[in-house]
């Protein structure tokens, strides 16, 4: 049960009943997302139009701040599902045309698999590090995304990151991930 109430849908307004009548019923996440913003509904529509959705674009579409690709943002995203325990972020796809169905379901298992490239596997344990032990990350961890990226990519993979891992844990923390999620725990 979700930590904040859930707002009827038919007392949501704007930005909040788009979203929430834009999303095929069986996107519980959306939907409940929706419905506990009601309270500060700027917050989430804020949220996802200048940062969550403005990651998922690659350096070749509008957004002239992206630098890392649709694919790489991707790896990344589902990585981080799994790490913040979220099955919904982990069952959904945001870049169907970049990652297919058995890079999305295979990213646990990144470091042994050869369906990601190296530059892939650095972004991957980078943000899994930073979701883990982010105190110790350290020089020689900055080093090595070098290998592969430069300080602007850098710059982008960490907010990028670090806005799935705040968020993903936030919705934990409210019990939306699981009031969100029609998926039993295990």
């Amino acid at each position: 049960m979700s930590r904040l109430p859930l707002t009827a849908p038919d007392e949501l307004d704007g930005y909040l009943r788009e979203l929430h009548e834009s999303v095929p019923d069986e996107d519980w996440s959306s939907r409940h997302v929706a419905r506990a913003f009601a309270p500060a509904p700027e917050l989430l529509e804020m949220y996802l139009t200048r940062f969550y959705y403005p990651w998922h674009t690659s350096s070749g579409d509008a957004e002239p701040f992206a630098r890392l690709s649709a694919r790489q943002k991707e790896l990344v995203r589902l990585r981080i599902a799994t790490l913040n325990g979220c099955r919904t972020c982990k069952a959904a796809r945001l870049a169907v045309d970049s990652v297919d169905e058995a890079e999305a379901i295979g990213i646990d298992g990144y470091e042994g698999s050869d369906a990601y490239s190296p530059a892939e596997k650095a972004a991957v344990a980078f943000a899994e590090r930073l979701a883990l032990e982010h105190h110790d990350i350290d020089d020689r961890d900055i080093a090595a995304l070098r290998e592969h990226f430069d300080d602007a990519q850098i710059l982008e993979l960490m907010m990028m990151a670090g806005q799935y891992i705040g968020f993903g844990r936030m919705l934990a923390v409210l019990s939306l991930e699981t009031t969100a999620c029609p998926l039993p725990r295990s």
